[in-house]
């Protein structure tokens, strides 16, 4: 069997400037139920010196992810973003405080992490929740969202 046989068909690949291993860090202590899998280190120079750490395969709360020490060339961007769902508020608060360390918030329970990638932290239900007019327009106020204050809305 080859190595990417052992892997789901489809895997996220991220991209980082050189810093993979401290996001893989930082990720793992974030999430519960999740483990570092496997390395690769570059056996000649590449993006990397020889030796060094080329891509790390990852696994979050059971999704598996390949992060590579690609270099400088590209950036992540809002156009791609991972889905957290809380099944409460304080798993909300939780998330969002860990993820917007060194990153920034940007809106309706998106936000963006040091590293650059984006997350949406969002309660079981959002979809379900925000198709109610006011509580999609209070979402649309908000940046951590507020549980209570959507299904409040949701019930004017």
């Amino acid at each position: 069997m080859s190595a990417l046989e052992r892997i789901p068909r489809i895997t996220p690949f991220l991209w980082f400037d050189g810093n993979a291993e401290e996001a893989v860090d930082f990720y793992l202590s974030v999430f519960k139920n999740s483990r570092r899998l496997e390395e690769l280190r570059s056996p000649c120079q590449t993006s990397v010196p020889e030796g060094a750490i080329l891509t790390i395969t990852f696994e979050l709360d059971g999704q598996r992810f390949v992060a590579l020490n690609g270099g400088p060339e590209y950036k992540f961007n809002e156009s791609i973003s991972f889905f957290v769902r809380c099944d409460t508020q304080e798993e909300i608060d939780f998330y969002w405080a860990k993820l917007t360390e060194g990153g920034s918030e940007i809106a309706c329970g998106w936000l963006k992490d040091r590293f650059g990638l984006c997350w949406q932290v969002v309660p079981d239900g959002i979809m379900e929740l925000i198709s109610n007019p006011k509580a999609m327009a209070a979402m649309m106020q908000m940046k951590k969202l507020d549980i209570a204050a959507l299904e409040r809305a949701a019930e004017e």
